[in-house]
């Protein structure tokens, strides 16, 4: 077995989806599958069954993903370890972006500007035990115990619609109203798109989608075209950077989402981890 069929595998087994994993790893959808084909080949048993239009992990994928959860991360970490015994006075942060990407990379950049011998490492959908901190995201309202080592950010949902949109002048906007219209949203493996669809459905109604993307910048260019609405996170993605989108407040139902920073790593968490830490919750209260 090959290193990078393993990791090939891995992330497969993560989405679950053979064409956008390509797309994420930046190779060609065959020669993904070919090396999956190769592994099942080389291990003598079937990792992946079709199940309609996707693909599922069979029990044998399962086992496999299973030993390699927290194997491929630790080899991954090795070139940094070295790095680090090597250069005492640096320090990598191993941080899982489930949510607010924009976001959490304009406070790593600011926090970098006055700690320059500290080193990041952003991933997503990676194993939250393996990383130092994790970012996560909800639909607001969720009640849950909160640890000191954690801290939730509340921030409101508006509707992104085109400048042209008849809806455009309106001061605020139920959601019911875009029963009938037609969206454009992230890709459905996102948590901010599963929070979407919950408060469409909470309104009675599943969303049109005819566009999504992994990037929020696909969306804002589609919505700006006047190709669709769009939810849209306050401080995450920040102001309209086109005149041809209007932002709408929500009247009903209400429309927040919670972005949870929490320290994941093994108490006692490194200091330069607090540090970051502490920061981040710093920054998310100066918005």
């Amino acid at each position: 077995m090959e290193l990078t069929q393993l990791k090939y595998f891995y992330a497969v087994a993560e989405s679950q989806h053979i064409t956008r994993t390509a797309e994420r790893l930046h190779i060609a959808q065959p020669a993904l599958t070919q090396s999956i084909h190769r592994l099942e080949k080389e291990l003598g048993v079937p990792l992946f069954a079709s199940k309609g239009r996707n693909i599922v992990l069979t029990e044998y994928g399962e086992f496999l993903k299973n030993r390699l959860a927290p194997i491929l991360p630790a080899l991954d970490r090795i070139p940094e370890e070295l790095h680090s015994l090597a250069n005492p006075g640096y320090a990598t942060i191993h941080i899982n972006v489930g949510a607010a990407s924009t976001l959490i990379t304009s406070a790593i950049i600011a926090y970098k500007k006055e700690n320059h011998s500290v080193n990041f490492q952003l991933f997503q959908g990676k194993d939250e035990h393996n990383c130092d901190i994790s970012i996560s995201t909800r639909l607001s309202g969720q009640s849950s115990e909160q640890s000191e080592n954690a801290y939730i950010f509340t921030e409101r949902i508006f509707m992104a619609v085109p400048a042209s949109s008849p809806h455009a002048d309106r001061e605020d906007v139920p959601l019911s109203e875009f029963a009938n219209g037609e969206f454009v949203a992230l890709a459905g493996s996102k948590q901010f798109r599963q929070i979407c669809d919950k408060l469409c459905i909470n309104s009675g109604f599943i969303p049109n989608v005819i566009f999504e993307s992994d990037s929020p910048a696909a969306v804002r260019n589609f919505i700006a075209a006047n190709m669709g609405v769009a939810f849209w996170p306050e401080h995450s993605w920040g102001a309209p950077d086109t005149d041809g989108i209007k932002l709408l407040p929500i009247s009903e139902p209400v429309c927040r989402r919670d972005i949870m920073a929490s320290i994941t790593a093994r108490p006692p968490a490194d200091p330069e981890v607090l540090k970051f830490f502490n920061f981040l919750v710093g920054y998310f209260e100066t918005l």
